[in-house]
């Protein structure tokens, strides 16, 4: 293997224990429920998600679920309160 290569593997395995260094700032995906797979997507100021409790209350356990898996690398505005209020129509 070229040492070149051996060191990139190296600071790849330390940028990966080093979380803080990423920050994710808009995705999306498939988050595969218990009943059904929905769409998922952070857009850098908004969660959204196809499922139908996330369109009353601007949440829901996939963007929650999301939330604890990603952490610190989501960006502050993508880390919503634990108890939000409904949303109004």
């Amino acid at each position: 293997m070229h040492s070149s290569l051996i060191g990139k593997i190296e600071k790849a395995r330390r940028y990966a224990q080093e979380r803080d260094r990423v920050c994710f700032t808009a995705f999306s995906t498939t988050f595969r429920g218990e009943h059904d797979s929905y769409d998922v997507s952070f857009d850098g100021a908004k969660w959204r998600c196809t499922c139908n409790f996330f369109g009353s209350w601007g949440l829901c356990s996939h963007t929650m679920a999301l939330e604890r898996i990603l952490g610190e690398m989501l960006t502050p505005a993508a880390r919503t309160a634990d108890t939000p209020a409904p949303v109004t129509h």
